[in-house]
């Protein structure tokens, strides 16, 4: 079953429609776009910045801005692997390249069955047990290969 609906412009409506009237409303209508359809569609800045009265160039800057918001939808689960220093230094590295070759995918990628996106964390708060990753919203400290080949099987399951 899809974890998002299919993106169109009469839903992308009702969605800016419910938000609109929020204060800062930008980043409310990109997140409900974004858990709606998976992704922020270029097609979508417009009908944006014409709800709000703002410029175009406003939205995109917004998008663009934040990593968080995608051009395409990700897969079904997200692993984020710790990248700052502290996970550097105690083998993080050696975990990203093991699990982009294992998903044959580049860091910042979704295999190709849309079952995995594999992305880039700076930090997850467990510094004291690193390399440390989170698969979609569990955390996980203090891993090896053998650990990251555990939440690689369980993310394409």
């Amino acid at each position: 079953m899809p974890r998002h609906e299919p993106w169109t412009p009469e839903r992308a409506s009702e969605i800016i429609a419910q938000h609109q009237d929020q204060k800062g409303a930008t980043l409310p209508i990109l997140h409900a776009l974004q858990d709606a359809f998976g992704c922020v569609p270029l097609d979508a800045e417009p009908m944006i910045a014409n709800a709000l009265n703002i410029s175009r160039a406003e939205v995109h800057g917004c998008v663009t801005f934040y990593h968080d918001f995608k051009r395409e939808p990700g897969g079904r689960r997200t692993l984020k692997l710790c990248l700052a220093e502290s996970c550097q230094a105690s083998g993080g590295r050696a975990l990203e390249k093991r699990a982009c070759e294992k998903l044959g995918v580049d860091m910042g990628g979704t295999t190709a069955d849309r079952r995995v996106t594999l992305e880039p964390v700076y930090c997850l708060g467990l510094c004291h047990s690193s390399p440390a990753a989170m698969l979609d919203h569990d955390v996980y400290g203090a891993l090896d290969e053998e650990g990251l080949d555990e939440l690689l099987r369980e993310a394409q399951s």
